[in-house]
C-alpha cells in the first residue's frame, strides 16, 4: 500500500480507526494533543506528526476524527492548520460529526487551495470502531470516494455515498436525531413506570423485546438497571447534534417539534451536571423530578 495516510484525532473512535489502518499495512502518521494516545499508535507502528500542517504536507490522504465543529475548524483553518500545509491534490476526509454549514464552508476553503475534501461521518460506538464494523456516510465526489475506498473499507463495513459535500453530515445528523429522540423518550417515560409501581426489570424485559423496543432501549436501559452510565457518547458531546438541528430548523424554516422537546431534555441534563455521562443518563432528569429510581433491586444509585 503505497499511499501515505495521516490521521488527526485519536480519541474513543479515532484510536481504533487509525489502528485498523496500521494493521491493514498502510503507512500511517498520527497526530493528537494527547501524548499517550500518540504513544499507543506509534507503539503499533505508526509515525508521529506534530502539527496539522506538517501532517498535511507529508501524506496523500488525511483523515480527521475530532470532537466538535470548533476543533475541526481550528485543525483545518487555524494556525499550523491543514490548509497551510496541504498541497493541491491532497485528499482530506472528515470522519468527525460536525455542523452541516461549517462543513460546506471548510469544503469551499480547501477546494480553493486545490485540496480535495469529503465529509464522511461514521455511525457506531467504540466496540464497532475496534472491529472495523462502522457505517460510513460519504459526502463528496464519487471519484474521491473510489480513491480512498481501500482505507475506508478498513474502517467500516458499510460505506454509503450520500451525494455532494455536506450530505454525509446531514445523513449522520438525521440518524443521530432519531437516536437522540429515542433516548429522550426513554428518559421521560421509564421513570413514570417506576413512579406508578411497575418493576423496572420487568418493564425492561418488555421494552427491549416488544413493539416499543429501539436500539436506544436495547443498549441503554439494561445499563440503567445496573446504574451504569459510562458506556456510549457523553451527553455534552451529543448535544452538538441538537445545536445543528436547531440551526438548520431556523435557517430553512423547517419545524422540528419533537427535536425541540428532546433538546430541552438534553439541556436539563446538562444543567444538572450529567454532561460527562452517556445519553442513558438523561433518565436521571426525570428520576429527580419524580423522586424515583429506575434500577434493579440492589443496584447502587
Amino acid at each position: 500500500m503505497d499511499k501515505k495516510i495521516g490521521f488527526i484525532g485519536l480519541g474513543q473512535m479515532g484510536k481504533w480507526m487509525s489502528l485498523n489502518l496500521v494493521k491493514a499495512g498502510f503507512d500511517v502518521g498520527v497526530m493528537d494533543i494527547d501524548p499517550d494516545a500518540v504513544a499507543f499508535l506509534t507503539g503499533q507502528g505508526a509515525k508521529a506528526f506534530n502539527t496539522p500542517a506538517e501532517t498535511a504536507a507529508r501524506v496523500d490522504w488525511l483523515f480527521m476524527s475530532l470532537p466538535n465543529t470548533e476543533i475541526v475548524e481550528s485543525v483545518v483553518l487555524g494556525k499550523d492548520g491543514i490548509i497551510l500545509g496541504g498541497k493541491p491534490g491532497l485528499i482530506v476526509a472528515d470522519l468527525s460529526t460536525i455542523g452541516y454549514m461549517a462543513t460546506l464552508d471548510i469544503g469551499r476553503k480547501l477546494q480553493d487551495r486545490g485540496i480535495l475534501f469529503a465529509d464522511a461521518p461514521v455511525s457506531g460506538m467504540e466496540a464497532r470502531a475496534k472491529e472495523a464494523n462502522l457505517t460510513i456516510m460519504f459526502g463528496g465526489e464519487e471519484a474521491v470516494l473510489e480513491r480512498i475506498r481501500p482505507a475506508l473499507d478498513k474502517i467500516g463495513n458499510t460505506v454509503v455515498h450520500m451525494g455532494k459535500i455536506g450530505s454525509g453530515q446531514l445523513t449522520k445528523l438525521i440518524n443521530q436525531l432519531l437516536f437522540n429522540i429515542s433516548c429522550a423518550g426513554i428518559a421521560e417515560v421509564l421513570p413514570m413506570a417506576a413512579k406508578l409501581g411497575l418493576d423496572p426489570e420487568q418493564v425492561t424485559q418488555v421494552v427491549t423485546t416488544g413493539t416499543g423496543r429501539s436500539f436506544a432501549a436495547e443498549f441503554f436501559v439494561p445499563l440503567a438497571l445496573e446504574n451504569r452510565f459510562d458506556q456510549g457518547y457523553p451527553i455534552q458531546h451529543a448535544y452538538k447534534d441538537m445545536i445543528s438541528a436547531a440551526e438548520i430548523s431556523a435557517r430553512q424554516k423547517i419545524p422540528l417539534p419533537l427535536v425541540q422537546a428532546a433538546t430541552t431534555t438534553f439541556q436539563m441534563a446538562l444543567a444538572e451536571g450529567f454532561g460527562d455521562q452517556s445519553k442513558g443518563a438523561l433518565i436521571k432528569v426525570f428520576e429527580r423530578i419524580l423522586g424515583v429510581s429506575f434500577r434493579k433491586r440492589g443496584a447502587t444509585t
